[in-house]
């Protein structure tokens, strides 16, 4: 049977009884439907997981005795920071999600020429909460026990001056470049994906003049989500952990 795991943002120690928040008591209670004596693992982000027991459960309170921790060694060796624009609702939570699920170590969500999501300042907070929940649940499912780190949206311009990364792609269909022709010098790159639309001519112009490598994924224009998921995979399988 599998045993569920919790993301808990709290310091964790092996024979320490703790107190759940009301919210994760209330999911372990009224979703998991856990019963005292059950187990269940908790991470924090630190890379442990901690084998741990409920001892008392209620509607809003729930109590977990934590047995002892364990490392989690399935972390990528490859770095892989995601430049990702900002899509619509379930297409952007699916595209963290799998972001997630193959390793990607950090997002960064941007705003581009032909993006049809404008997300008004009032609304960042609220956004970026929205996306660490998704990333959270993602990292519970996939077994990971470091969160993904996700930043305050940027406008594409803006990102690809700032950032310093030696080696950049970014995904354009006319380029006649694939991932396996690139060379990876160290175990990072940014992999820059755009809207439904694409990257902007001046925009992948701009790119290039700062250093980054356009490239394709093949004949066919895949949809943004599905790009995340192809981009990523190919990067995992060339120089990361994927078979």
């Amino acid at each position: 049977m599998r045993v569920p795991r919790l993301y808990i943002d709290m310091p964790l120690t092996t024979g320490e009884t703790i107190n759940l928040p009301r919210d994760k008591a209330h999911h372990i209670s009224n979703v998991l439907r856990m019963r005292i004596g059950d187990s269940i693992k908790l991470f924090n982000g630190s890379g442990d997981d901690y084998q741990s027991k409920v001892i008392e459960i209620g509607k809003k309170n729930a109590q977990i005795e934590i047995a002892e921790s364990i490392q989690v060694a399935n972390e990528s060796p490859l770095t892989i920071n995601l430049c990702l624009a900002v899509a619509r609702g379930q297409h952007m939570d699916f595209s963290i999600q799998k972001a997630v699920e193959l390793g990607v170590k950090n997002i960064i969500p941007v705003t581009s020429e032909f993006s049809n999501v404008k997300i008004q300042d009032d609304r960042v907070h609220n956004k970026l909460a929205h996306w660490q929940n998704i990333i959270i649940s993602a990292t519970e499912q996939c077994g990971r026990s470091y969160l993904t780190q996700i930043q305050k949206p940027v406008s594409f311009v803006e990102w690809v001056r700032l950032d310093a990364s030696k080696i950049r792609l970014i995904l354009h269909p006319e380029s006649l470049q694939s991932m396996a022709n690139i060379s990876l010098p160290d175990n990072e790159l940014t992999l820059m994906i755009g809207p439904e639309g694409g990257f902007s001519d001046a925009e992948v112009e701009l790119a290039q003049e700062n250093g980054c490598d356009p490239i394709n994924l093949g004949p066919r224009i895949l949809r943004t989500e599905t790009a995340v998921i192809s981009a990523v995979s190919n990067a995992q399988q060339l120089w990361g952990d994927l078979n």
